[in-house]
């Protein structure tokens, strides 16, 4: 099994990477695989909606995200994590993601999603519903925790010391591999659900 984990962080090594290290452990004791992508330090444009996705496969920009695509197919659980700013997912995270969701026409039905806001002190939760919305709009089944995942520190390192929101994030990978591996066995003896022909309402008279 394998998670995508995106640090949506321009720091290298800083307390965003703290909380997804945490994880990894978990998910090494589990034996799922990951690959963790940083993101949040890359010059990564928005969406300008030309379409080119939907012929070409692929996002017209071949950046990060087109990079990040395949990786997202062959994953069974994706992990977002993001520092907070201004009670807000990093821009840069968020253009990503509105691009690699959009972009990447694989099945994402049944693949775990995990979202982690940190920061020094507030604005995670508002963050954390954020990033959710990813999965939420893509019948991908939402992890949860102890608590919301969310991990305080502002400086670099800092949050080493916040020792309940590392038990969350913890918790979290271990429920989020349990999730993997039951959905798993669900694919091999029951199968996906079936896809109803989605209808689109623009308004309503």
């Amino acid at each position: 099994m394998k998670v995508l984990m995106i640090n949506g962080s321009p720091r290298v090594g800083g307390n965003t990477a703290i909380a997804l290290k945490e994880m990894e452990k978990v998910f090494a004791k589990n034996g799922i695989e990951v690959e963790t992508m940083q993101v949040g330090n890359k010059a990564i444009r928005g969406c300008i909606a030309c379409g080119t996705c939907a012929t070409k496969g692929q996002c017209v920009f071949d950046d990060a995200v087109n990079e990040a695509a395949p990786k997202f197919a062959e994953a069974d659980g994706l992990v977002i994590a993001s520092p907070v700013y201004y009670a807000s997912a990093n821009g840069t995270l968020v253009s990503f993601l509105d691009r690699l969701f959009y972009s990447c026409h694989c099945d994402k039905r049944m693949k775990v999603g995990a979202a982690v806001a940190v920061a020094r002190r507030g604005g995670l939760s508002a963050t954390f519903d954020e990033l959710n919305k990813y999965f939420t709009i893509n019948s991908m089944p939402v992890a949860a925790s102890n608590y919301w995942n969310s991990v305080h520190g502002g400086a670099k390192g800092d949050a080493e010391q916040d020792a309940e929101g590392l038990q969350t994030v913890r918790v979290l990978a271990e429920n989020m591999s349990f999730l993997m591996k039951s959905i798993a066995l669900g694919k091999e003896q029951i199968g996906l659900p079936e896809i109803e022909p989605k209808t689109y309402t623009n308004f309503i008279r």
